[in-house]
């Protein structure tokens, strides 16, 4: 059973599609003694960092998740909290993963924030969540901040400059892209999930 944190900064109605979509039980909870039954957690997230830390922080997640044994994956803005610490706000995240979040420079024939469909680049075996894919897939993006690549990218992304598309340390994982937005590979991914041993 996947946990779904309601942040109360989240579509959570795109994140509940796409698990229905692809079979996959979940319950919704907005504090963390309503998930104890889950095996796993999604910390999805729409919006800025500071006020979602703040929620974070006022329905006691901020405490559990530091603590937490379960995997975890974070998406979009719930993927940049999991780091130390953010620039959108210059605030503090949970300090899961090391690294700041960026804000992310348009190339020079882009815009901001970076919204649309790019390719992942990793290698093929290194990373649970994208078991069954291929390096090249395509994933739909929506932010304006970004993890830079470091020692915790498992697959990276290019707009103007490289930037971590998942990252993992332990049993925390995370997308800047939105899997639920992003057909048959983010249901794969999703299920992966759902069913993998991290």
């Amino acid at each position: 059973m996947i946990g779904l944190i309601d942040t109360g900064c989240a579509n959570l109605a795109s994140v509940r599609f796409a698990l229905e979509r692809a079979g996959l039980a979940y319950q919704v909870a907005k504090g963390p003694d309503g998930l104890a039954d889950c095996d796993r957690l999604i910390l999805p997230g729409v919006g800025a960092a500071k006020p979602a830390m703040e929620q974070l922080r006022a329905r006691g997640w901020e405490t559990a998740l530091k603590a937490e044994t379960r995997p975890v994956l974070g998406i979009c803005l719930g993927m940049q909290l999991l780091f130390e610490r953010s620039a959108e706000g210059d605030v503090d995240g949970l300090g899961l993963i090391p690294g700041r979040i960026e804000k992310l420079p348009p190339p020079d024939d882009g815009v901001w924030p970076h919204m649309g469909w790019n390719t992942l680049d990793f290698t093929p075996g290194e990373e649970p969540l994208l078991s069954g894919l291929e390096p090249g897939s395509h994933v739909y993006f929506v932010h304006g901040f970004f993890a830079p690549v470091g020692s915790h990218t498992r697959a990276s992304a290019r707009y103007g400059r490289e930037i971590s598309a998942v990252v993992r340390k332990g049993n925390v994982a995370g997308c800047q892209f939105h899997p639920e937005r992003s057909g048959i590979v983010g249901a794969r991914i999703l299920t992966n999930f759902a069913t993998g041993s991290v």
